[in-house]
C-alpha cells in the first residue's frame, strides 16, 4: 500500500507520531494507502511553517497574488481529470460527479482571482478640519481548514482560495478517509508558486482537531462537517478566542406542489438524494407531497429508481458509487429497517439489491407515509433514502420545513409564481431553490444554512469568506492646514 504523508513547509513530511489509519476503495473494499494521524506536535510544526511564511505572504502584492492563484486555476484546469479519478478511487463517487466536485472547486479559485477588488477599503476625506478616515482590509495570519470526506476537493478549496488570496497562510486538515485529493492540491499549489509554508496539510484525528483548536497562533478556523462535531469545533475554537465558521449538517426538504411539472419533479428529487450516493449536505432527503400530488410522484420516483445504475466509477454506466466505508452502508441500511418497523413504507428496499464482490454499496431507497417523529424523518442519514412526507396544503408543508431543527437548504417545486415567493419569503432556510432541487451559490454569492446547519456568524466563500478571512482597520489621520502650515508645500499661499 501506499504511504501518505503530511505537507508542511512546501514538502512531503512523514508521519511521526506512530498513529493512523488505513484508505480504502470503496467500489472493491480493498485497502489502498496508509494515512499518518498527526500527534500535537506534529500539528504544532505545520503551524510554525506557516507562521514563518505568514508575513512574507502577507507583504506580497495584491497584484502577485492574483497571478500565482491565476496559475493554481490554470493547473488544476489541465488536470481536473487526474483530479477526479483521486475523487473516485478513495471517495467511491462516480467520475460525472467528481468532476462536478472539481468545476465547482475551481469557480472559487477563480473568485479569489480577482482579490484586488475584493479588498478595496473606504475612505472619506475631510470629516473634520485636516482629517481624512479610510478602512483597508488586513489578513488574520494563521488559519485552519477542518473538512469532510463527502467534498475532499471542493470544501478545501472553498476555503484556502479566498484564505490565501487575502494574504493568510493556511493549515488543512482534510477527512482522514480520503486524502489524497489534499495532497493533490498542495502539490498544485507548490506547482504554481505559492511560497513554503502558506499552505499545509497534516491528516488526523480528534488530536489533530484540538490541538488546532487550541493553537495560540491560529486565528481562525473554518470547518464543514457534522452538527455534533461543529457545535464543538464552535465552542472550542470561539472558548480559546478564535474566529470560527462551523457548518454542519443537514435534513433538506424538496417540496413539491399540485401544480408542479411532474417529471421535472421526479427527475430532481433522484439526481438530488442519490447523486454521490446521498452523501452531500445538500441532498434532498425529505420530499414533501402536497394534496394529491404525492401518489403519482412517488410511483414517477420509483420508476426512475428501476433505471438507476449502481456501480463503481469505473464502469462508465455508473451513476450512482458506493458509500465512504462498510460501517456507514450499515447504519444507512439501519434506517431503512426501522423506517418499516415504525410503520412508513418502504417504496424500493435498496438493501434488495445485490452487488458482486466486497464493495461498500447499497441500493437507493423510497420511503413513504413517513412521519416526523419517526428516527428516519428526525435523524441525518447521509445515504441514499429519500422520505416522502404527505400533508394537505402549503401551509401544512411550510410549517413542517420551519420545524425541523436543520436549515441548510430548502427547494420548491411550482409553476405558481406567488407560492414560490412566499415560500422564499417566508422559508427557513439559508439557501432556497425554486424549482432547483440542490440550490448551491455559485462562487460569487457564499454558502451556508441557518439554526443548527451553522455555528458562526458568516457563511462561506464569497464576499462572505473575503470578510472572514480578513478584520478591518479603520485609519483616522489628521493633517496640516496648507492654509497656515509653515512647511513649504509649493502651494500659493505658502509664499
Amino acid at each position: 500500500m501506499r504511504a501518505l504523508t503530511h505537507w508542511i513547509g512546501g514538502r512531503a513530511a512523514a508521519g511521526t507520531s506512530g498513529r493512523g489509519g488505513i484508505v480504502f476503495d470503496p467500489a472493491t473494499g480493498e485497502e489502498t494507502a496508509t494515512v499518518p494521524f498527526a500527534s500535537a506536535d506534529e500539528v504544532d510544526s505545520a503551524v510554525a511553517s506557516a507562521a514563518n511564511a505568514f508575513p512574507a505572504w502577507r507583504a506580497t502584492s495584491l497584484s502577485r497574488r492574483s497571478e500565482v492563484l491565476f496559475r493554481v486555476r490554470e493547473l488544476l484546469d489541465a488536470r481536473r481529470k487526474e483530479l477526479a479519478a483521486i475523487i473516485t478511487a478513495e471517495h467511491g463517487k462516480v467520475p460525472a460527479d467528481a468532476l462536478g466536485e472539481v468545476a465547482r472547486g475551481l469557480e472559487n479559485v477563480e473568485f479569489a482571482c480577482g482579490i484586488p477588488q475584493m479588498l478595496q477599503g473606504a475612505y472619506s476625506e475631510q470629516v473634520a478640519g485636516g482629517v481624512d478616515v479610510w478602512s483597508v482590509r488586513q489578513p488574520l495570519g494563521v488559519v485552519a481548514g477542518i473538512t469532510p470526506f463527502n467534498f475532499p476537493t471542493m470544501v478545501p478549496l472553498w476555503m484556502l482560495a479566498n484564505a490565501i488570496a487575502c494574504g493568510n497562510a493556511f493549515v488543512l486538515k482534510p477527512s482522514e478517509k480520503d486524502p489524497s485529493a489534499s495532497l493533490f492540491l498542495a502539490e498544485v499549489l507548490h506547482e504554481a508558486g505559492v511560497p513554503a509554508g502558506v499552505f499545509n496539510v497534516i491528516h488526523g484525528d480528534r488530536v489533530a482537531v484540538d490541538r488546532l483548536l487550541e493553537h495560540p497562533d491560529i486565528s481562525a478556523v473554518s470547518f464543514v462537517g457534522s452538527t455534533p462535531v461543529a457545535r464543538h469545533v464552535y465552542e472550542r475554537g470561539t472558548a480559546n478566542a478564535k474566529r470560527v465558521q462551523a457548518l454542519g449538517g443537514a435534513k433538506n426538504h424538496m417540496v413539491v406542489l399540485p401544480d408542479a411539472d411532474l417529471g421535472a419533479a421526479a427527475d430532481a428529487a433522484v439526481s438530488a438524494a442519490y447523486g454521490s450516493a446521498g452523501e452531500r449536505c445538500m441532498a434532498i432527503s425529505v420530499v414533501v407531497a402536497v394534496g394529491g400530488v404525492a401518489d403519482a410522484l412517488v410511483d414517477a420516483i420509483a420508476g426512475r429508481l428501476a433505471t438507476l445504475r449502481i456501480g463503481p466509477g469505473s464502469d462508465a454506466d455508473s451513476e450512482m458509487g458506493p458509500l465512504i466505508t462498510r460501517e456507514h452502508r450499515d447504519r444507512v441500511a439501519s434506517y431503512v429497517a426501522g423506517a418499516a418497523q415504525e410503520g412508513a413504507t418502504v417504496v424500493v428496499d435498496g438493501r434488495q439489491t445485490r452487488f458482486e464482490g466486497n464493495g461498500f454499496f447499497l441500493g437507493a431507497s423510497l420511503i413513504d407515509h413517513v412521519q416526523p417523529h419517526m428516527a428516519v424523518y428526525r435523524d441525518e442519514i447521509f445515504g441514499p433514502v429519500l422520505t416522502v412526507v404527505r400533508v394537505d396544503s402549503f401551509d401544512e408543508a411550510l410549517a413542517l420545513v420551519d420545524a425541523n431543527p436543520y436549515g441548510n437548504g430548502a427547494a420548491i417545486f411550482t409553476r405558481d409564481g406567488g407560492a414560490a415567493r412566499r415560500f422564499q419569503l417566508e422559508v427557513q432556510a439559508g439557501m432556497v431553490g425554486v424549482n432547483v432541487p440542490i440550490p448551491v451559490p455559485v462562487a460569487s454569492h457564499s454558502f451556508g444554512g441557518w439554526k443548527s446547519s451553522l455555528f458562526g456568524d458568516t457563511h462561506m466563500y464569497g464576499p462572505e469568506g473575503v470578510r472572514f478571512y480578513t478584520h478591518t482597520k479603520v485609519i483616522t489621520a489628521r493633517w496640516p492646514d496648507p492654509a497656515t502650515s509653515t512647511i513649504d508645500l509649493g502651494f500659493p499661499q505658502n509664499r
